[in-house]
């Protein structure tokens, strides 16, 4: 069974989890993963597809938050201008970006003969951190299959955490990092609605790094002083809660508060990305009424959300760390487990 933060007593803040504690949580959302492991290779696609319909047909509102914009992500600038995604997201390396998007562009021109000649384009969403530490990024070995197969590979229930699809080959504050989850159950109107948060981490610096009990694990032969801080992470958060893409970006910013609780700063160097977007409400790409109904949060009841946000990203950001293995990669570079640390303190 792969460990998690809850596995260790480690628990963030106070509202309940779902079922799953994941971003699959979610009503219809499903994620997943194309591992690679070849060699000096430690990489991957994660893909995650909010809903099961044709995404450019039937978009989704969204938000995205740049808390620190040292990366190289496809898509974010119409997502921020517009309010919408339109494809499912891929997540891979800062190398991949590239490949990302011309497999989300196949798809979706495979699913829509107009795009390009009687409609727009389409705007593929790909997030990336650098995995070049244990892996050979150099060689850019990620191609548009490996994509499909993440893709294609996507399912609800329990999500794979670790060294997993895009998270094989990274790093968080000198441990292991990878790919992790959690999700927030909250009551809104008499209703339960679901907030989850997917990370891929590969950011904070070493000896930095918080647990919620208080405890800083240090991770062995750490240099004096630690390297500069240049990771990433990249943080995607759903929600069947129907809002507007201004309030997603709202919620979407306090999931920076999550990093902070574990200790990060947002180092000069880090990529750090936060994406919302909500299942409640899908947008029409041939809408032909001028007006459209929209419902939306209670502004003044968005502290519950903000909250949930919190607390969803420190725990999918241990869970990532709990989850990955001792992992030796590239030219013997190494990243050991967080997990095996605190196992050892237990006995």
């Amino acid at each position: 069974m792969t460990a998690r933060a809850r596995s260790f007593g480690l628990v963030c803040g106070t509202l309940p989890p779902g079922s799953l504690n994941a971003i699959t949580d979610v009503p219809g959302l499903r994620v997943g993963h194309r591992t690679i492991r070849e060699g000096a290779i430690r990489t991957g696609f994660t893909a995650i597809l909010p809903h099961d319909g044709d995404m450019f047909r039937e978009k989704l509102r969204a938000g995205v938050e740049v808390i620190n914009g040292f990366g190289k992500s496809a898509g974010l600038v119409q997502v921020a201008e517009l309010g919408q995604i339109e494809t499912p997201l891929l997540l891979g390396n800062t190398l991949s970006v590239g490949t990302g998007f011309n497999a989300l562009v196949t798809r979706a021109l495979a699913a829509n003969p107009d795009i390009g000649r009687e409609t727009g384009t389409v705007n593929p969403v790909v997030l990336e951190c650098n995995d070049g530490w244990l892996s050979d990024i150099r060689a850019r070995a990620p191609t548009e299959a490996d994509a499909f197969a993440a893709l294609d590979a996507a399912a609800t229930g329990p999500v794979e955490e670790g060294a997993v699809g895009a998270g094989t080959g990274m790093s968080a504050f000198g441990f292991k990092g990878g790919i992790g989850t959690a999700s927030r159950l909250l009551a809104l109107d008499g209703h339960s609605y679901t907030l989850g948060v997917l990370v891929l981490a590969n950011f904070g610096q070493a000896a930095d790094l918080v647990l919620p009990d208080g405890r800083r694990p240090v991770p062995p032969e750490v240099p004096a002083p630690p390297p500069p801080e240049r990771g990433s992470v990249i943080i995607v958060l759903a929600t069947d809660i129907p809002m507007e893409s201004r309030q997603l970006t709202r919620v979407a910013r306090r999931c920076g508060a999550g990093l902070a609780r574990l200790g990060a700063f947002w180092g000069h160097g880090s990529g750090d990305i936060a994406l919302a977007f909500t299942t409640a409400g899908r947008i029409a790409h041939h809408e032909t009424a001028d007006l459209v109904p929209l419902t939306a949060l209670n502004e003044s009841r968005i502290d519950l959300p903000f909250r949930a946000a919190a607390e969803a990203t420190q725990e999918a950001v241990l869970n990532a760390m709990l989850a990955a293995p001792d992992t030796t990669g590239r030219d013997g570079h190494r990243r050991p487990a967080l997990a095996d640390m605190l196992a050892a303190s237990r006995s």
